[in-house]
């Protein structure tokens, strides 16, 4: 139980954790102290003086060491002669505040007339109006009336881009210095900072390109007044208007909370569409922040090019059907091809849509596959072993514990979690990063290791090694639970540690608490699955599971791959399929041809494609039967994150007029074969059959995963206390699914795994993730165009000087029967003989594992 202190709040007695921050400790007891510098995910600065209080301390006598009293027993308190800034004061035992005194009430009022001198008067057409802090707190603390002229006001300028995604107004701006903080100190990217002084303060951005940060957006929710707002919402609407309606970001394995801001849209007839996406409070999962790609990577839900009929195609042409004799063709087709049909879900797909996709899979055939797409990662053994403890609070660890991120460019690939992890390097966590290249995470670690591509189990060995021969196994969990060990320790038995990957294993192995995030960078679908289970052992072997803030966790490429693997699908299943063609494919928000030179192939050999998608992808056009469905605004649902965490999103906007949701076509598609039974009338009733079928969702349901608790800090509470526009917390925090490691009496298991590298001679093209990219589901939204970079490769500078190339250059890369045409980049990033090659730059197809390649510069 945290340690407590006494402190007094006018005059009143209170418990409180010692070391709080004194603004905090009054606001849980119901005393707001003004603020606007002062946020609880920052460190205090004092810089507004809003928070001015009287302070003082208990005396205490000097001999008996007790406090000393009055004439009427209570404790003498001594004020300080000055009033004191409460954010930057932190609880004692004895410490004493007053906040409503005339001496604080008249220094109060002083600040506002400061602020308000040179504010602007367009709280009516301001986007912040409605949900102001400057407002609510002129309304209860302000002066009422100013004694300046209108002649000294300062006139700035109103419409200032700070790069293409964030706009300032300098009028509007009180100098609170909220956005350097959060870019220079949570996130550490210093691209903003204050320029002149006095009354002529200004932001200004001091980096090439403008804002360049992943987290820009988050500047406009801790913003306390209108000064920073976004190019896609700017003057759309009133805050007022506006309903929020709680969602889940589709876009990565974090499962960010977000808060969609919906209206009646006169420009969309009518309709009730969303006007922004907002971060949602979720202190276990993405604490209050989101980046630019949740926040702006909506639009694709109100794209004009959405599809919104059944297609069939007829000789080579596309003929719109109704649905009734959609589901005909589909069946008819099902029963037709029976044994010789597979199935492939896409990372979109929520929990229902993929529960009725295997139920139809199971109705067409027994042993029909069903896939996931992109097919470059596995592991739910090794996750469903030794996953991170239920309980898991990234925001919580501090130098008792120590992160590896391993084969993953962790900022590219899953933001939040690279913002959580830098700010728990901030607090002391020992982070280790293993790459075979440079990652923005480097800075951060107190270790990084490189190895060649391909060897990154071998990192992970070395460890296991390190840990047998230094006394660092679980002994009780090793002989009391764990099958394996015997082989396992008989195939470590002997091998030599690298002085590097021994000192790696000493930091990593001295701490109470180690989570391990592995990606899939540089390695084939059969070495990333040992690398998870390499990860496995470690942790088992060192006790590292079945408690909170110890655990694997997988980076997966997409926002519900964890879902798909808890519901039977698998990227082994989709090699199969390749390897094995069916005659019949069905394939769900999935875009295989425009990822993959050898699944387009496999797929323009089928006899019949049936696709459900929202776009008509290269996937789509090579198929011979599309299903439009509807985008995660227009349905509910669940998405699993890649910390098993399950989550409930919510219909947000008037469904798209024709599309359905993904669960209702497949249900609607097996109720017509034989032994089908009756589609479900909810996705909550889908859910319900999940629970019952499940294990690992055993007794979940849409009641329980909307279940919210208080959280601190109480960041868009009613009364906005802290400022900014964060929403809380009422869709659900979700639950989070045990390990077996936390099921009592059950048996754990290690195995040896293969460290053995591939030899590579010849260059080696190595596919890597981007951030913004044009997936279909990102592409539509045109104001993060600016963001997206033309297809490029990254060379090393000794291979391209080798090859003649220099940065700029447009360049042929041959590998296989592809030929990809992009331009080089000649930065340091590649390590000698490998060129990386960011994935889905294009339309065009790239291979989804490490190839051999060649490189031909094309001459002007």
């Amino acid at each position: 139980m945290a340690e407590t202190v006494t402190i007094s709040i006018d005059g009143q007695s209170y418990q409180v954790p010692k070391g709080a921050n004194l603004v905090d400790a009054a606001k849980l007891h119901g005393t707001d102290i003004p603020v606007f510098c002062y946020h609880p995910k920052m460190k205090p600065v004092g810089m507004c003086r809003m928070c001015l209080v009287e302070l003082g301390s208990v005396t205490v006598n000097r001999e008996s060491g007790k406090p000393d009293l009055d004439e009427h027993g209570q404790p003498v308190i001594r004020w300080q002669p000055k009033l004191q800034t409460a954010c930057t004061q932190t609880v004692s035992e004895g410490m004493a505040i007053r906040t409503s005194t005339a001496k604080v009430v008249e220094a109060r009022d002083d600040i506002l007339e400061f602020i308000l001198t040179s504010h602007p008067l367009d709280c009516p057409i301001c986007d912040k109006g409605g949900e102001c802090p400057l407002q609510n707190l002129t309304m209860a603390y302000g002066p009422g009336e100013s004694q300046f002229l209108y002649d000294d006001k300062q006139h700035l300028a109103k419409h200032v881009p700070l790069g293409e995604l964030i706009y300032l107004d300098r009028e509007r701006c009180i100098q609170c210095a909220r956005c350097t903080r959060f870019c220079d100190e949570v996130v550490g990217d210093d691209v903003l900072a204050f320029h002149e002084r006095g009354r002529k303060l200004q932001i200004v951005t001091v980096s090439d390109p403008p804002f360049d940060t992943k987290f820009s957006g988050n500047t406009t929710d801790i913003c306390p007044v209108g000064a920073l707002t976004t190019a896609d919402f700017r003057f759309g609407a009133r805050p007022w208007e506006l309903s929020e309606v709680p969602s889940i970001c589709p876009h990565c394995p974090v499962g960010c909370n977000i808060s969609a801001s919906t209206r009646l849209d006169r420009d969309s007839g009518g309709k009730k569409v969303i006007k922004r996406i907002m971060p949602r409070q979720n202190e276990q999962v993405n604490e209050i922040w989101i980046c630019d790609k949740g926040r702006f990577g909506h639009h694709h839900s109100l794209s004009s090019n959405r599809l919104q009929t059944p297609m069939l195609k007829k000789d080579g042409a596309w003929v719109e059907i109704d649905w009734k004799t959609a589901y005909q063709e589909v069946t008819s087709r099902l029963q037709k091809y029976g044994e010789k049909v597979g199935f492939l879900a896409g990372p979109s797909l929520s929990n229902e849509d993929l529960w009725e996709m295997r139920k139809l899979a199971r109705r067409t055939c027994r042993d029909c596959q069903i896939g996931l797409w992109p097919a470059t990662m596995t592991g739910l053994e090794a996750v469903t072993q030794a996953g991170v403890g239920v309980g898991t609070h990234l925001a919580a660890l501090g130098p008792e514990s120590a992160i590896l991120v391993i084969a993953s460019d962790f900022e590219e690939e899953a933001p939040i979690w690279w913002l959580q992890v830098k700010q728990a390097a901030d607090r002391g966590a020992k982070v280790m990063v293993a790459n075979a290249r440079p990652t923005k995470l480097d800075q951060y670690a107190k270790c990084v290791v490189r190895y060649e591509y391909g060897e990154a189990v071998e990192v992970l060995n070395h460890i296991a090694v390190f840990a047998r021969r230094h006394d660092k196994l679980n002994q009780t969990l090793v002989e009391g639970r764990v099958d394996g060990f015997a082989e396992l320790e008989a195939d470590l038995k002997g091998k030599r540690v690298p002085k590097q990957h021994s000192e790696a294993a000493e930091l990593l192995l001295d701490t109470e608490n180690l989570v391990i995030f592995a990606g899939n960078e540089g390695l084939t679908l059969a070495q990333q699955a040992e690398l998870m289970q390499a990860a496995a052992n470690l942790l088992i072997l060192t006790g590292h599971v079945a408690r909170p803030n110890n655990g694997l966790v997988a980076v997966w490429p997409g926002a519900n791959m964890q879902g798909a693997l808890d519901l039977g699908f698998s990227a082994e299943a989709t090699v199969s399929l390749l390897d094995n063609p069916p005659s019949m494919w069905v394939i769900g928000d999935a875009d295989p041809v425009a990822e993959d030179a050898r699944a387009a192939a496999v797929l323009d050999q089928a006899e019949f494609v049936v696709v459900s998608t929202q776009f008509m992808t290269p996937t789509a056009e090579q198929a011979d039967l599309v299903l439009p469905v509807l985008s995660f605004a227009e349905r509910e649902g669940t998405f699993t994150n890649a910390m098993r965490r399950v989550q409930r999103f919510y219909m947000a906007q008037t469904p798209l007029e024709g599309a359905l949701s993904a669960w209702k076509v497949f249900a609607q598609i097996g109720s017509a074969l034989p032994g089908g039974d009756k589609p479900r009338i909810s996705a909550a009733l889908v859910m319900r059959d999940i629970a019952q079928h499940v294990v690992r969702y055993a007794g979940m349901n849409y009641t329980d995963l909307a279940h919210v608790e208080t959280q601190f800090p109480d960041v868009g509470g009613h009364d906005l206390y802290y400022g900014g526009n964060a929403y809380a917390n009422h869709g659900g925090l979700g639950i989070q699914w045990a390990t077996n490691a936390e099921k009592e009496n059950y048996r754990l298991t290690v195995r040896p795994v293969s460290a053995e590298a591939p030899k590579y001679e010849d260059l080696t093209l190595i596919p890597i993730r981007l951030l913004y990219n044009r997936d279909v589901l990102f592409e539509p939204s045109t104001v993060m165009h600016a963001r997206i970079p033309a297809p490029y490769a990254d060379f090393n500078a000794k291979d391209a000087a080798q090859l003649g190339i220099i940065d700029g250059d447009q360049v042929v890369i041959s590998a296989g029967d592809l030929q990809i045409n992009v331009s080089a980049r000649v930065n340091g990033q590649a390590p000698t003989g490998f060129v990386l090659l960011p994935i889905r730059l294009s339309q065009l197809p790239v291979p989804a594992a490490p190839a051999m390649c060649s490189v031909q510069k094309v001459e002007e």
